[in-house]
């Protein structure tokens, strides 16, 4: 009875990972792709150091997101980790998913700190939050992010009882707003994206802190695959607490137009009048150029004649 639960268990994580896999895959790609355009093409945020870190974090995201999707694309079709068989990409998955995620993490940290200079009433605090300080902080965090997954290169490989994991013993023990002189808009635009922000850390916490926990327990607690019933329970855990946090790459635009109207307001005016403009040029562009005039021969306009 046990060993049938236990399949249908690990049947349902395997579906819930082939569907959530999917559609945050999708929803990632079309939120981060609008996040950018929409950073990028309204003047409202050019220049502006939050707008840039979600610039930043978007871009983070659609890299994240199209590995983790070929990864699980291909381990649900084939049946197979590609990272169990490949010494190679054992390495790198580790590597650039870990760096990718810490990146995040400090990313977020960056905005609720801007933010919380931003809107300081000390002048000299404020003054401290500059494009500049926003892009050395990018490029610090990069560096340390990089850093970071050295010892995953060094240290990871394939066992084969156990797939890729760290096989150095050492490494693996150690492991274990007050009102000021500004403009109106600029204020405006304050209050929106410390709004935005606070959101968005907010969210950040609640899908992450599952994710946490259940690593948390699996490194106190080890439940060998022969024990089916225990084992296809964590791994339904795993799957939908690992589906969670990938979600932090992909809800930023959701949560942003959901509990923004001023951002709603944005997406509307960036559809309606940067994209439709620039269509319509585009196609009046084409209308008005001049084609050649194909003139039929004296021998074709005497056949046509018969």
């Amino acid at each position: 009875m046990s060993t049938l639960v236990a399949i249908q268990l690990l049947a349902i994580a395997q579906n819930f990972t082939f569907y959530a896999t999917i559609i945050i895959f999708i929803a990632g790609m079309i939120g981060n792709i609008l996040n950018i355009c929409i950073f990028t093409k309204m003047k409202t945020f050019q220049g502006n150091r939050c707008a840039f870190y979600l610039i930043v974090e978007s871009i983070v995201s659609l890299c994240f997101l199209i590995q983790m999707f070929i990864l699980q694309m291909y381990q649900i079709t084939y049946g197979i980790d590609p990272g169990n068989i490949s010494i190679f990409y054992c390495k790198i998955r580790t590597t650039l998913g870990q760096s990718s995620r810490l990146l995040i993490d400090y990313i977020v940290c960056f905005e609720a700190f801007d933010q919380y200079l931003t809107t300081h009433h000390r002048f000299f605090l404020r003054k401290l939050s500059t494009l500049k300080l926003a892009q050395y902080l990018i490029i610090v965090a990069s560096i340390l992010c990089i850093l970071q997954t050295i010892p995953y290169i060094i240290f990871y490989d394939i066992v084969s009882s156990f797939g890729c994991i760290i096989t150095n013993n050492a490494y693996r023990n150690v492991r274990r707003l007050v009102r000021r002189q500004i403009s109106i808009l600029r204020r405006k635009l304050d209050h929106q994206l410390t709004a935005m922000i606070f959101v968005r850390v907010i969210f950040f916490i609640i899908l992450l802190l599952p994710y946490t926990m259940y690593r948390i327990y699996i490194l106190n607690v080890n439940i060998p695959s022969i024990d089916r019933l225990p084992y296809a329970i964590v791994q339904l855990i795993s799957a939908i607490t690992v589906s969670l946090m990938f979600g932090n790459h992909s809800v930023n635009f959701y949560v942003f137009f959901i509990t923004s109207s001023r951002f709603r307001r944005q997406v509307k005016y960036f559809f309606m009048k940067i994209c439709f403009q620039s269509f319509k040029r585009w196609f009046n562009s084409n209308m008005n150029r001049i084609h050649p005039l194909n003139i039929p021969s004296t021998q074709s306009s005497a056949t046509l004649e018969l």
